[in-house]
């Protein structure tokens, strides 16, 4: 196999949302793994934002901090993918949401960054952001709470 057929698969493997690929073909044999630990990095230069993402404004409610009541039920918001957090988008820019933020269904929240590819979450809920379960730049697993949400 040469370089050219693995980033066909490596391109397959994003356009069909797969996880793992095993291939063998004679005595060669290939396995991919996508948000994994890798086993040959390559280094390749980072992309830059072509088009940042304005942020959601700040709404701060009655309290800047939110306090949590016991039993409360909050909505989670989840990591949909494995990759590394941003809370903003770009090092020197605000981040979108903030402790007290008052969220919508379509506010973006954050960019997970997955295969040098920038992904925005959006909330997906209505409420104020009541906690911050991840710190900036930090990598992320599949399903793991990013935000905590009271609904409104």
């Amino acid at each position: 196999m040469d370089i050219r057929e693995i980033k066909r698969l490596v391109e397959l493997m994003v356009d069909a949302d797969l996880s793992e690929l095993d291939i063998t073909e004679g005595e060669n044999t290939i396995h991919l793994r996508r948000g994994g630990a890798m086993v040959a990095p390559v280094a390749v230069a980072p992309v830059p934002v072509v088009a940042p993402i304005a942020p959601v404004p700040v709404v701060a409610s009655a309290s800047a901090a939110p306090a949590v009541a016991a039993g409360e039920k909050l909505i989670e918001v989840r990591s949909p993918m494995v990759g590394t957090f941003y809370s903003a988008p770009g090092p020197d820019s605000e981040p979108y949401v903030a402790v007290g933020a008052t969220v919508s269904d379509d506010s973006v929240v954050c960019i997970i960054e997955a295969m040098k590819v920038m992904n925005e979450i959006k909330a997906e809920c209505k409420g104020v952001i009541v906690e911050l379960c991840v710190k900036n730049a930090h990598p992320v697993e599949y399903g793991q709470v990013l935000y905590k949400v009271r609904p409104s």
